[in-house]
């Protein structure tokens, strides 16, 4: 039975206690306390047992439930009692102390995770509260400048920063923020989100090291408490909020590439719509894996009235036949192609949409800039669509690019009709503006939703995906965006990426650069590959035939690991545990990871080791708790221990966790050139682990309506040194291909014997030598103890050890519509 008591006969009732004598339970509905004092209302709303809502007022009423940040206000009955000034749920107590209103927060133990020392619900809502001595704090969105914030003054704002600029960008990176989130996460055992919209400074121990405080420009005293047990499950309640990261499309996964058509600013006059297709043809040619394109600012015609800022929705006079264009790149076999686009609305040669759309009144009223399309109001956004959108999205455009999501500004005192600041207003706006097309691309195309976007706020992951904007091409801003990508994930924010190789270029080109960025984009969220420097644009050829072969590796290379990729995909939307984390995700009672900004997990099994110093041929490496395994030598490395590794130009030091289990699929050029019919799984065991493969259609929302399929694989150790692997048959809705299954097994000796489903598996020759990247491609040469099947592909079954890995590789010819259990003695 739900339980909600208040520990006395009648309500409301007086406490008589100091400064609480003028405080009372006002009342109790719900999930719901509701109590009153001299200096203003609190309101309590219990979401769950591990998340309160607190809001402060300055008199009886409280804020309207916005829809833009949270998306979740009703929550299921909880079971709470509130005892005098103490409320407690299973799992967390909070202490009230009035005038002004002070919160402690507790454990079920008793344990203090978060005081407060004081508050102003005014114009600029303030709270104060204790930094414990050994506290340490992550989050606040795409930061680049620390991953423990502890010690530091913050602003968030949706903007470029305000300070000096490089010599290389215009950005200031102390103080940029293209997607900053209200939220942290504490050592402590606990997370904090800020609901408020508006520009917030947070003095996270900067004034004085015993004290935090956070305050708003404009806004409401409104924020949530997340008790853990771990950073997962407080980044879970954090999206039972604001909304989870919804799967992108399958081809998403793989290699997006962007291009100015030839002629970057200042160079419009050379874009073509024949050097897209060229790009794409000579892409195929030279066998690089890619699977998206999009044509950036340049493909537009720029009118005079807001020149590159604006957006026509017109093709520059330089594009003889963009239809023919398209059809041809998707000939190519590219899944997706999209346009670069603005929210500012402009006239062209051949229509004038920004005179319609003043006209028909579906710019924001009020704004500094007259022609930003009001992505706030649905009519105004149909508009766009049925008007400006469609002229592309009819050609066969499959995304935008939604730039620029920062430009909406207003004058100093704005307040809009429904009450919003302007400050408010100009934060939520990347969210609407990234909305729009994602939900009108997937009406349209009845496919799942999909946007690629530059700004940001809490709740932008619902929208997939962000990139880290325009950073220039120096080695200073490598480990910067790495960093960003951290605490993107750690903010909720999973479906992330940047400019492999960085954006813009002002220097002479760096190969080494290039390599180290490209290397460590292959491994993020979004692989994304694109500059703005003319004539080369990042294009992998033009740094010559060594870098394009190391380039192609690592394309390669993702694009084997789609199968892990697309799992954690899901396994993020389900969880909400990020695709890149810092170390300290898994081990946050480890606080030498807390420091660590240049390693990362990608998904719970690998560990990514970027090199980020210029010429550097070899890096430290810091490993964890547990055992781990090199991924491209084999050696076997204990954990709690600093190791230093060889890096030539080709190698980026990556590790295998023990009890990864990875599952891999054959090369490809695309996604859809040839049929997953081999998945290899990749296993280091340990005494017990398991994973699940998932499969849906790649393309449809149907996911969401459990039209998907679950393969379950288990690891199991045994004392006695034998090993079982135990592949169960796909269960779910989603029929998804038959493909049989081929492992490689990190194990220090020569197995005795090798069976499948209780039968023996003949030992068959290994094959040359080849590094970790290319393994999986080799097919031993058949042997007439090799059993064989009608349906012959050239690849015997059986089993051999690579000595040089160190690695039981076992090829079955069993396939996936009945469980299979293999087992090495």
């Amino acid at each position: 039975m739900i339980c909600r008591t208040i520990l006395a006969s009648v309500l409301p009732v007086v406490l008589a206690l100091s400064s609480w004598q003028t405080a009372q339970a006002q009342s109790v509905k719900g999930n719901e306390v509701v109590y009153h004092s001299a200096s203003g209302d609190l309101r309590l709303q219990v979401c769950n047992e591990r998340m309160i809502r607190i809001t402060k007022s300055t008199g009886s009423e409280f804020p309207a439930d916005e829809p833009w940040m949270v998306i979740k206000y009703d929550f299921d009955p909880v079971d709470f009692q509130v005892e005098g000034r103490t409320l407690k749920t299973a799992a967390m107590q909070i202490r009230i102390e009035a005038d002004p209103w002070r919160l402690t927060l507790s454990d079920a133990q008793g344990r203090v995770l978060y005081q407060e020392t004081g508050c102003d619900a005014g114009a600029q809502p303030r709270n104060e509260c204790v930094m414990q001595a050994d506290e340490h704090v992550f989050g606040f969105g795409e930061r680049m400048d620390a991953l423990d914030q502890r010690g530091r003054h913050i602003h968030l704002n949706v903007e470029l920063g305000r300070g000096s600029k490089p010599a290389v960008g215009g950005k200031d990176i102390l103080r940029a923020g293209y997607c900053p989130v209200p939220w942290f996460i504490s050592n402590k055992g606990y997370a904090l989100f800020f609901h408020n919209a508006a520009k917030t400074d947070w003095d996270m121990g900067w004034s004085r090291p015993d004290r935090y405080s956070f305050q708003a420009s404009a806004g409401n005293l409104d924020y949530y408490l997340i008790v853990g047990p771990s950073i997962e499950t407080m980044l879970h309640n954090y999206q039972l909020l604001t909304g989870v990261s919804p799967l992108m499309p399958r081809a998403a996964y793989g290699l997006h590439l962007g291009s100015y058509s030839g002629g970057t600013w200042k160079h419009e006059e050379m874009t073509s719509d024949t050097y897209p297709v060229q790009l794409v043809e000579r892409m195929r040619s030279e066998g690089i894996p890619f699977d998206l394109l999009w044509l950036d600012s340049t493909w537009r015609f720029f009118n005079t009235t807001f020149g590159n800022g604006g957006c026509s929705f017109e093709f520059r006079p330089t594009f003889k036949d963009p239809q023919g264009m398209i059809d041809a790149i998707y000939r190519n076999h590219v899944a997706l192609f999209g346009l670069h686009i603005r929210s500012i609305m402009d006239n062209g040669l051949g229509i004038n949409l920004y005179d319609q759309a003043r006209e028909a009144g579906i710019t924001v009223p009020g704004a500094r800039n007259p022609g930003i399309v009001n992505f706030f109001d649905q009519q105004a956004v149909d508009w766009w669509w049925d008007n400006a959108a469609m002229r592309l999205a009819g050609m066969g455009v499959k995304f935008f690019k939604t730039d620029v999501g920062s430009a909406l500004g207003f004058p100093e005192g704005f307040r809009s009709e429904d009450g919003y600041s302007g400050d408010e207003l100009h934060n939520l706006f990347p969210i609407a503006y990234a909305k729009a097309p994602y939900e009108k691309f997937a009406k349209l195309n009845k496919t799942r939703g999909f946007d690629h976007t530059r700004e940001g706020y809490a709740g932008i992951q619902r929208y997939p995906f962000i990139w880290a904007g325009d950073w220039g091409t120096e080695w200073q801003w490598f480990e910067p965006v790495i960093l960003a990508g951290l605490n993107m994930g750690l903010s909720g924010v999973g479906n992330w990426s940047h400019c492999m190789g960085g954006f813009e270029q002002y220097s002479e080109y760096d190969t080494d650069l290039y390599l180290r960025w490209c290397q460590m984009g292959m491994f993020s969220p979004v692989a994304l590959l694109f500059g703005m420097d003319h004539p080369r644009y990042h294009e992998p050829w033009t740094y010559g035939p060594e870098a394009q072969r190391i380039f192609v590796k690592y394309d390669s290379l993702r694009y084997t690991l789609i199968p892990y990729i697309y799992s954690n995909a899901w396994q993020m939307y389900r969880t909400s545990r990020p695709l890149m984390t810092p170390l300290l995700y898994d081990y946050f009672d480890d606080e030498l990871t807390y420091r660590i900004t240049d390693q990362y997990l990608f998904g719970p099994s690998m560990m990514v080791c970027p090199v980020t110093n210029k010429g550097a041929l070899s890096r430290p490496v810091y490993f964890p708790g547990g055992r781990w395994v090199d991924f491209w030598t084999g050696e076997r490395i204990e954990g709690r221990q600093y190791k230093s590794f060889l890096t030539p130009p080709d190698l980026m030091p990556i590790f295998i966790r023990e009890g990864a289990i990875i599952p891999k699929q054959s090369h490809r050029q695309y996604m859809a050139e040839k049929p997953v019919d081999v998945i290899t799984l990749a296993v280091f065991p340990c005494e017990q682990s398991s994973y699940d493969l998932y499969e849906d259609d790649g393309i449809s929302d149907n996911y969401q309506k459990g039209i998907y399929s679950l393969t379950h694989i288990e690891s199991r150790l045994s004392d006695d040194g034998s090993w079982t692997l135990t592949i169960k048959k796909p269960e779910g809705a989603f029929k998804g291909e038959r493909h049989r299954y081929n492992l490689e097994v990190w194990r220090d000796s020569v197995p005795a014997m090798v069976t499948q489903n209780n039968k023996i598996l003949p030992r068959i020759p290994a094959p040359a030598a080849t590094d970790a990247a290319t393994a999986e491609e080799n097919t031993p040469a058949p042997t007439a103890k090799a059993k064989r099947t009608a349906k012959d592909d050239g690849e015997p079954e059986g089993w051999y050890y690579d000595e040089n890995l160190r690695r039981v590789i076992i090829h079955s010819r069993l396939n996936n519509s009945k469980d299979i259990v293999f087992k090495i003695n």
